[in-house]
């Protein structure tokens, strides 16, 4: 079987490129297509296999610039000759489905979430972009919008994160979409003896992640607070940060893998298509405060391996601080873990060939 792997751009390692590694071990045989490559920060498992990529990587600086190049991806994917495959997986939260195939081929979806910038986060994105950056976005946005709905039907099958990520594929594209929650590298992590007194996140430091809300209720509350991660917002928060708010930057897996061990509790304020790093802090035994929305709720059991807090405010924040204190002895680590395990790559590995062994048998394609 002749498999291909789309992704909208292979420049980092994240939750996404996970997604994409573990693919490429199910189907080692798989070529992959992107617009975007840099092979120096991509993982040995990715490299292996034969990448091909549109003419966005031809563009100057493409590799730094990639999001500016956002417009021209429509027209690249459909330059893409995917004709002689038997399977072709996309995965999506940028521009990666929108390519064309043979009457025979299946394409599956995995769908990280239907771009945020263009749906149900646009006014959001919107806000916070300077004068030039709204007035191109205002017209790309519109044509973008109705590529990315028509593209949805080149689809034959998604597979969403997140239930979460299930109902806004039902809301933007009107289809339903098969939950498979992404992986998670539990042994990556380690359960220690005891917590040290601070608090944890760890993210990307832009505006929907909220780590603004955690900075200010814990300027208040005096606590310890560590934050691992880099963005826009890094230099502002450093500015507002007391000194029992500790802003680290971009840090080593070593040290990420330290901090979660040793942390009393993660800190998760905002709205996630699914998120890896609550599991992330499970597996090493830690319990999670999270916002109750968005995939928190398919990961963190209330009262077992965290809490949860029900408005995006500072006092919200701080009641549920107030709360776990007074109920720290409950959350057992090994308890804790154990429900971690459960998001494990072998089960996406067996969930996801399931439903393409199942896909392929039914003939769906088309």
């Amino acid at each position: 079987m002749k498999v291909a792997i789309v992704h909208y751009w292979l420049v980092g390692m994240r939750g996404g490129e996970k997604v994409v590694e573990a693919l490429c071990e199910m189907y080692p045989q798989a070529h992959i297509y992107t617009h975007v490559y840099d092979p120096a920060a991509i993982s040995a498992t990715i490299n292996r296999h034969q990448v091909h990529t549109t003419f966005i990587s031809r563009l100057p600086k493409a590799v730094a610039w990639y999001q500016r190049y956002l417009p021209l991806m429509p027209l690249a994917l459909e330059q893409l000759d995917l004709r002689g495959y038997d399977l072709v997986i996309s995965s999506e939260s940028g521009p990666g489905k929108g390519f064309l195939v043979s009457p025979g081929t299946l394409h599956v979806c995995y769908c990280h979430t239907p771009m945020r910038y263009l749906w149900d986060m646009y006014h959001d994105y919107l806000g916070s972009a300077g004068r030039l950056t709204r007035w191109i976005m205002r017209p790309a946005a519109h044509y973008l919008r109705m590529w990315d709905l028509a593209a949805s039907f080149r689809v034959d099958h998604f597979i969403a994160n997140s239930r979460y990520v299930a109902r806004r594929v039902a809301k933007h594209y009107r289809r339903q979409a098969e939950v498979v929650h992404p992986p998670v590298a539990i042994d990556d992590f380690y359960v220690a003896d005891g917590p040290e007194d601070y608090y944890l996140m760890v993210g990307q430091l832009v505006a929907y992640k909220r780590t603004d809300l955690a900075v200010e209720a814990f300027n208040r509350m005096g606590k310890r607070l560590v934050i691992i991660g880099d963005g826009e917002q890094l230099e502002s928060l450093r500015r507002v940060a007391k000194p029992n708010v500790t802003l680290l930057g971009r840090q080593p897996f070593a040290v990420i893998r330290e901090s979660y061990a040793k942390c009393r509790a993660l800190i998760f304020p905002g709205v996630e298509d699914f998120g890896i790093v609550p599991l992330e802090a499970m597996a090493s035994g830690r319990p999670v405060l999270a916002y109750r929305e968005g995939g928190a709720l398919e990961t963190v059991v209330d009262g077992r391996t965290g809490l949860f807090f029900d408005s995006q405010s500072v006092a919200a924040l701080e009641d549920v601080v107030a709360r776990f204190e007074a109920r720290a002895g409950e959350f057992v680590p090994a308890d804790i873990r154990a429900h971690a395990e459960g998001f494990r790559l072998e089960r996406f590995k067996a969930e996801m060939a399931a439903s393409i062994e199942r896909l392929l048998a039914e003939g769906k394609a088309g």
